[in-house]
């Protein structure tokens, strides 16, 4: 195992960036300047920044660092293609402390790689530093549109019908099941084995997103351009009160339209937990929500992966989930928040 003292900080960039080359023409000059140079002509610049702090945003204990690397790379594109936009180019700044190798950072990096590859992203730049509270990363990523296309928060009309890609509530199951085994190893002692048969899914939902390209490829196909549109990070709740609050506008969503995966069914039943609480406020999932004018009903059901689970409002009417029994209940932002709650 090699120490990073040993390369010092632009012999591990180097390293490190040997591996990325670049595919956009955008990308005019990526690493081994004082900046990158990009271009882009007649487009609308899309630029987004995540950070992700150990003990904070992820547990190394049951976090692969490759498959963290690969997460911290998607939920940037999310964040673009829920713009209606497409990611390009990447930042990747980390803070490392000493117990750190060389071959951590590159395991890391070889994750960030294979998210750059299959989503066809240039890592242009970024920067080093120690840290004395374990890793820090924060990726920015710059992304495209069409000029004046850039899908917002504060489009949605009434009448306008709300739309999510997917399934929800697997990552936070995901999480559960993680912290679980976490728990009983750390009592068990080393010759624990976890057992994650048959709950495969909700695991890769956790350590493994994807950002739905898919579906924004499929709306574009069919014509469709969503009135608002956002991913669903923090819990479907807090994103359509988001959504409401930036269109001035309410909302009904129906408990039997949120899509649910039978594992994440079978897991909130296993933990006793609230299968609709943990699909409407548990987080992560990186799903699209998004909202379509009423005349577009029949073209949205052409897409694949999609679920109509209710309409706009008058903003009078505030914003409330219709229970499976005719019941009204409002919508609480009760997903994730870094200020107030200790994450993973």
């Amino acid at each position: 195992m090699a120490e990073i003292s040993e390369l010092g900080e632009f012999g591990l960039i180097d390293r490190i960036t040997e591996q990325f080359p670049l595919r956009n023409e955008s990308s005019v000059y990526g690493v081994g300047d004082d900046a990158a140079i990009l271009h882009y002509g007649d487009k609308d610049v899309l630029v987004t920044t995540d950070l992700l702090l150990e003990g904070i945003h992820f547990d190394l204990r049951y976090v692969p660092l490759k498959h963290l690397g690969y997460k911290s790379a998607i939920v940037n594109f999310s964040d673009v293609y829920a713009m209606g936009g497409v990611p390009k180019q990447i930042t990747v700044s980390l803070g490392v402390s000493s117990r750190f190798t060389v071959e951590n950072i590159e395991t890391l990096y070889e994750g960030i790689r294979t998210a750059c590859e299959m989503y066809g992203v240039d890592l242009v730049g970024g920067d080093t530093s120690a840290s004395v509270t374990g890793l820090v990363i924060s990726v920015t990523c710059i992304g495209e549109c069409e000029k004046g296309q850039a899908i917002r928060r504060d489009g949605a009309k009434p009448t306008d019908i709300i739309c999510v890609s997917g399934d929800l509530g697997a990552a936070f199951m995901g999480l559960q099941l993680l912290e679980r085994e976490n728990r009983v190893s750390a009592s068990a002692g080393k010759d624990f084995q976890p057992d994650f048969s048959g709950k495969e899914y909700i695991l890769e939902r956790q350590l493994k997103p994807e950002a739905r390209r898919d579906i924004i490829e499929g709306l574009r196909k069919e014509g469709i351009r969503p009135t608002s549109m956002m991913d669903v990070s923090d819990g479907l709740s807090s994103e359509l009160l988001h959504i409401c609050k930036k269109s001035g506008v309410g909302c009904r969503v129906y408990e039997d339209r949120i899509p649910i995966d039978y594992q994440t069914a079978l897991m909130a039943e296993e933990l006793n937990m609230s299968l609709i609480t943990a699909a409407m406020n548990g987080g992560e999932d990186y799903e699209l929500l998004f909202t379509v004018p009423l005349t577009e009903h029949d073209r949205i059901e052409n897409v694949k992966g999609i679920k109509m689970i209710g309409y706009v409002t008058a903003p009078e009417l505030g914003c409330a989930m219709i229970t499976r029994d005719g019941q009204e209940f409002p919508l609480k932002a009760q997903g994730w928040n870094a200020f107030t709650e200790k994450s993973q």
